[in-house]
């Protein structure tokens, strides 16, 4: 409001045309959490100027947000990543604790800082989603290498993952101190989210299907989990038509057959 009024605050409220609303939100098109605030508290106040008499039109009736620009979203980690990560930080340091929580489990951040001990029965941990508002409960194995890094530790008494104290953490300080240990363990601009893609993407590379990262991620509708398997079943059909590529050109190679050494053979003269 305070931007608004700067610029237009001498202009009579029933003055302000629907173009002028589309002006104020293409202005701000460069910071797009600028341009849905303008136009949310826009109509907010025009929609209380109505009511209260004091316009008879609201000018940001049919006017959207402009369109989010499409990403691929948090950038997924590769095995080289992991790699990295984990040479700087080996077992028995808080923050190989981070990252094998997050990779061997597929929890979210907010997730993650909450499972601890009191969560695994017999090897297996069950715990309500933070996300579905504890409606969606994911029940996921402790995986042996996981059990190994918790084993090393160091870890708070209710919780797998901690700060420096010892004690657990909230899902925000965790998300910044991770950032800062990915950045000394050389994957700079990753994130536990990423983490969390890394972990759906070996699994669907491994052949978990739709129901199965369902299951493991708290997903539903079929629609996210759909993304690794598409991607997976893609990246195997590459390779056997590649190889079947490979096969045909063998078969009609027009390469002259070679001797021992891998010269062409003389003929006999």
């Amino acid at each position: 409001m305070a931007h608004v009024i700067a610029k237009s605050g001498s202009e009579p409220c029933a003055a302000i045309k629907p173009s002028d609303i589309l002006a104020g939100r293409d202005a701000r098109a460069k910071t797009p959490s600028q341009s849905k605030g303008f136009l949310v508290v826009m109509r907010a106040m025009y929609q209380w100027a109505v009511v209260a008499g004091h316009v008879e039109d609201d000018p940001t009736i049919g006017i959207k947000n402009l369109p989010k620009a499409k990403t691929s979203g948090f950038p997924v980690w590769s095995e080289d990543d992991v790699d990295r990560y984990q040479a700087r930080w080996p077992l028995g340091t808080k923050e190989r604790v981070w990252l094998d929580v997050l990779l061997y489990t597929g929890l979210r951040r907010g997730d993650a800082v909450t499972l601890g001990r009191q969560h695994v029965r017999n090897g297996v941990a069950t715990l309500r989603t933070e996300k579905s508002q504890g409606t969606m409960t994911v029940t996921l194995p402790i995986l042996p290498v996981l059990a190994a890094t918790i084993a090393a530790g160091p870890c708070a008494d209710l919780a797998f993952i901690c700060g420096a104290s010892g004690k657990r953490l909230t899902k925000e300080s965790f998300g910044n101190l991770f950032r800062d240990a990915c950045d000394k363990g050389g994957v700079a601009g990753k994130s536990a989210h990423g983490l969390r893609k890394a972990g759906a993407t070996r699994a669907a590379d491994n052949g978990a299907t739709v129901t199965e990262l369902e299951a493991i991620f708290g997903w539903s509708g079929g629609g996210m989990a759909a993304l690794y398997t598409r991607a997976a079943d893609r990246k195997r059909a590459s390779l056997r038509a590649m190889s079947m590529m490979e096969r045909t050109a063998e078969e009609h190679s027009m390469c002259p057959p070679t001797d021992k050494v891998g010269t062409p053979e003389r003929n006999a003269e």
